[in-house]
């Protein structure tokens, strides 16, 4: 029972994923019998991302019988979990929430791309960088103190003895991590899918309709009339949330559009690569740029954490503007100048689904008793999402012996004002 056995494991729920896809494309193009009530489930979880699949996995680990539905697959093109690659991290100034969660997750991430046949988890190593001593580096390295977790600090003599492609004027110190770095974001959603898949859970692609009524959810319906049924239903649908439910969170999540830039490196030279270069971020007074190594060759990547005007996750304008590659050529002019002219090999447009001030939504829907809402990554969930899959899976089994308060949806604002970073 060696690496043959898995690889054959994973295949067979890829190919269970695909026949599945396919099954619901025939019945939606009326190659079906028709609409019909689909078998009693524990838990009916919509939405196949980094949040949706974490809940169905522990879910199913529950000894639940899961069914996680998708409208488009697993980490699909527009999806916020779609992309190439996420950083991990647990610095987050005094913030000892999301430092606990991200710590927490990394046994699992580390889990998951030892099952994955190439790597989820980069250990990169992770370092962020000051222009002067901010409280949001003081009080993470308090954090780090008080909760036992290792945080080194560098000045800038160090830093540019160990990182001497970059540019450190202006630069204070840094802060790093050596067992973080980057998750491979659409491999680890799909890994995780066909793991959940092979342990006996059921994926379907199926376009939801908007639950409507109130009390006891009955069902979710598919577009092809055919309803599911559960015990409880998890919604974990990132952008797709506020029009989904518009009149609950149309106000209270905000999509923006976040543009993501790739670019050669100065060929023959491994320095921009691992382990030569880690996961960055300069942080000044909340702004952030952040990018990371060549990482499987893609290229160097980079991008400006600010967040965009509003966007629509169905309809926006998914290519990269001049505006946003001029600014990003800027930085690397500043910070990483061999790189200023080099060829753009690749961009992308994907979206954050950002709360009014960036902490998660995980709560029990108002007007449904076995309804669960799940969103709000905020730009920085993915990377708990092991530890958010947990929460939400024992929330809605009744399991959780204490709710966090900054995750219920009364906490949910009207106006942004970005806070967690």
């Amino acid at each position: 029972m060696g690496s043959k056995s898995v690889v054959i494991s994973r295949r067979k729920a890829l190919a269970s994923l695909a026949g599945a896809s396919a099954a619901l494309s025939a019945a939606a193009q009326g190659r079906s019998p028709g609409p019909r009530v689909v078998s009693r489930w524990d838990s009916v979880v919509v939405g196949a991302g980094v949040f949706g699949a974490w809940t169905a996995w522990n879910l199913q680990r529950q000894r639940q019988r899961v069914l996680l539905l998708d409208a488009w697959g697993p980490a699909h093109a527009r999806a916020s979990s779609g992309g190439e690659s996420r950083l991990t991290r647990t610095i987050y100034g005094a913030d000892r929430v999301y430092t606990r969660m991200a710590a927490q997750s990394l046994t699992d991430w580390r889990w998951l791309s030892g099952r994955a046949g190439l790597p989820v988890l980069h250990p990169t190593g992770i370092l962020m960088f000051f222009s002067r001593n901010e409280s949001f580096a003081t009080d993470s390295l308090a954090t780090h103190r008080d909760l036992g977790l290792p945080l080194m600090q560098w000045d800038r003599a160090e830093l540019a003895r160990r990182y001497p492609q970059m540019a450190w004027e202006g630069v204070e110190f840094g802060l790093y991590q050596a067992d973080f770095g980057a998750l491979m974001a659409r491999r680890a959603v799909q890994t995780l899918v066909a793991e959940f898949v092979a342990a006996g859970g059921e994926y379907r692609q199926a376009a939801v309709a908007p639950p409507t009524g109130s009390g006891a959810l009955g069902g979710v319906r598919d577009a092809g009339g055919n309803e599911y049924t559960a015990q409880r239903y998890v919604f974990a649908c990132g952008p797709w949330l506020p029009k989904l439910l518009p009149e609950l969170l149309g106000p209270r999540i905000f999509p923006t559009r976040q543009e993501v830039f790739f670019f050669a490196t100065p060929p023959g030279d491994a320095c921009f690569q691992p382990p030569h270069l880690p996961g960055w971020a300069e942080f000044t007074s909340g702004d952030i740029y952040y990018g990371m190594p060549d990482l499987e060759n893609r290229g160097f990547k980079i991008a400006n954490d600010t967040h965009g005007p509003a966007f629509d996750p169905d309809s926006g304008e998914r290519r990269a503007s001049r505006e946003g590659e001029a600014d990003v050529r800027r930085y690397l002019q500043r910070r990483f100048p061999a790189l200023a002219a080099q060829p753009l090999t690749e961009t992308r447009v994907c979206q954050y689904e950002n709360s009014a001030n960036g902490d998660f939504l995980i709560d029990r829907h108002p007007d449904f008793e076995n309804v669960w809402l799940l969103g709000g990554g905020s730009g920085h969930g993915f990377k708990h999402g092991p530890a958010v899959g947990r929460y939400a899976a024992e929330l809605a089994s009744g399991l959780l012996a204490a709710p966090e308060p900054r995750f219920s949806l009364a906490s949910k604002g009207t106006v942004q004002r970005r806070e967690v970073h």
